[in-house]
């Protein structure tokens, strides 16, 4: 009986040290964290959410605002990296539809050379 005692004592000693270290001696710190920092994973992911927006609201300023808080860089080059990323780590295809209209309104909009593709 006294192997259990010590066993559940020895594990909430370590419980209560890793909580102790974790959040009063070494807590994380995220300083200036920005969204251009995720990873593309998470930034395809904010995409299609950004297009499944658009489709039901067609707010198309709302969609480029939304992109542009993601990453300063054009909202079609944006786009068109998740379009890309999606296609290789098999998102569905109604996915990636919603993805591709989202960018062909935005080539649409887009300034004369920009709507090219690189």
């Amino acid at each position: 009986m006294s192997r259990w005692i010590y066993f559940i004592l020895a594990i909430l000693v370590g419980a209560v040290g890793g909580l102790l270290y974790g959040w009063v001696v070494s807590p994380v710190e995220f300083v200036d964290t920005t969204p251009d920092t995720l990873r593309i994973d998470y930034k395809s992911d904010y995409v299609l959410m950004t297009a499944e927006a658009f489709s039901v609201d067609k707010d198309i300023g709302l969609a480029v605002s939304r992109l542009t808080w993601l990453e300063s860089r054009q909202p079609l080059d944006t786009v068109r990296e998740a379009i890309l990323f999606a296609e290789r780590q098999g998102y569905t295809d109604a996915d990636v539809a919603l993805m591709r209209s989202l960018a062909d309104v935005l080539e649409a909009i887009s300034p004369v050379g920009q709507g090219a593709a690189p």
